[in-house]
């Protein structure tokens, strides 16, 4: 055996599957542009090749493949949202990631983990058994739990930090994690195989617009004619969406995570508490990831601050008190892309073939299987709404028909 592996390694002539073909130039045209390299762009071109046969298909990325927010979030899997909309879409998206390493023959680290949030007041008891019926009638599995289930459930939690105790918890039994590269790179790895074209360092620089109906993408390479196009670029969405002349109610703030030092499992559920601002979690490696709220002020930067690592940890470590030796080894920060009512924006636009998936704040990885098959819905039918993503359309800021997610996060903002 360790004489064929070392022959089988050294061999010249040893089959090697290349993920993504080498770098192409870009045609004069596609039938679909999308603009964004993470997960959604990705996972978008992905339905669209493989069930709807589109492959004349450019995705467009001004950096890295997922270096975006894709590769900046903790990889949270959810759905126990606080609105009938909200929950059967994100029910659909933790469905469809537990078939995902099959679909993609490749292993993109799903682990069933379970998330437990804490309320510490009776305001939010009864929230979270509002949260909880909805998250039943829908299909998740969601319930109250009190303070012998919770100790029970994670022994190593603190049920008293200082002033606000623990009274009851949020148990989302669908709650899991994944690699977030890794669900990017099986995305493209597929949708390539399918023939969709992927051109990294390739940054889109201005929209060609005729008569209301989008012809043309400028990029830093040439312009390329499309027939149609999708912008799915996370936190710079306001951005593009000035280049195409649309008036968005989209702010970016930054949204900052780090993790410790590996220490043998003590924790498996994914604990989270709004009242104190932040959310702490175990990955395979036994590194302890810790996350929070956004910060207090619009910026485009992805830059850590002292401010945050302080307040967050401190918290963490009321939650955690053994955690206070640890040694921090990262610390890192993304853009979020912030709506009024904290619930994304997909469908059409005010420019024709147009298509938005924006929006998403802290909640985009955790959507990324349902918002790319119903994005492929959407630009395959030549632009008819899938009625799991109608309630999310823009003109609901000018018909005042939000759909209020605030307090729906691990932490709140």
């Amino acid at each position: 055996m360790p004489f064929n592996l070392l022959k089988y390694g050294l061999s010249s002539e040893y089959p090697v599957e290349v993920d993504l073909p080498a770098p192409k130039a870009l045609k004069s045209s596609y039938d679909v542009v999308i603009i964004g390299g993470g997960g959604h762009g990705l996972a978008t071109a992905y339905y669209l090749s493989r069930y709807h046969g589109i492959t004349n298909i450019a995705v467009l990325e001004k950096g890295y493949l997922g270096g975006g927010n894709t590769a900046r979030n903790t990889a949270v899997i959810r759905s126990n949202y606080l609105t009938s909309e909200g929950v059967k879409f994100y029910a659909e998206s933790v469905r469809m990631f537990e078939g995902l390493s099959n679909e993609f023959d490749f292993n993109i680290m799903y682990s069933h983990r379970g998330q437990l949030t804490l309320a510490h007041t009776d305001a939010t008891v009864r929230s979270f058994r509002q949260r909880a019926e909805v998250n039943k009638h829908f299909g998740g599995r969601t319930e109250m739990i009190d303070r012998q289930q919770i100790r029970e459930l994670v022994p190593s939690l603190n049920l008293d930090p200082g002033h606000i105790p623990v009274l009851a918890g949020l148990w989302h039994m669908d709650g899991a994690t994944a690699r977030h590269d890794a669900v990017a790179w099986g995305y493209a790895k597929q949708a390539a195989k399918r023939g969709v074209e992927i051109h990294q360092l390739t940054e889109v620089q201005e929209l060609v617009i005729e008569n209301g109906t989008i012809t043309a993408v400028k990029t830093n390479r040439g312009t390329i004619k499309c027939g149609c196009a999708v912008q799915a670029v996370a936190g710079m969405s306001s951005q593009l969406m000035k280049k195409a002349g649309i008036r968005s109610p989209i702010q970016t703030f930054p949204l900052q995570a780090m993790v410790t030092q590996p220490f043998k499992p003590f924790l498996d559920p994914l604990v989270s508490s709004s009242a104190l601002h932040c959310y702490v979690q175990q990955t395979s490696r036994g590194e302890v990831v810790f996350g929070g709220g956004s910060d207090p002020y619009p910026l485009f930067n992805t830059r850590s601050t002292l401010d945050l690592k302080e307040s967050l940890l401190a918290h963490a470590v009321e939650m955690f008190p053994f955690l206070a030796n640890a040694k921090l080894m990262r610390q890192w920060a993304g853009i979020t892309d912030m709506t009024p009512d904290y619930s994304p924006i997909m469908g059409l636009s005010p420019v024709k073939n147009y298509y938005l998936d924006a929006g998403w704040g802290t909640w985009g990885f955790k959507a990324t299987p349902i918002c790319g098959k119903t994005m492929a819905e959407l630009v395959a039918s030549g632009g008819k709404t899938p009625d799991l993503i109608k309630p999310f359309g823009l003109e609901r800021f000018s018909t005042f028909q939000q759909v209020n997610e605030m307090g729906a996060t691990a932490a709140s903002h």
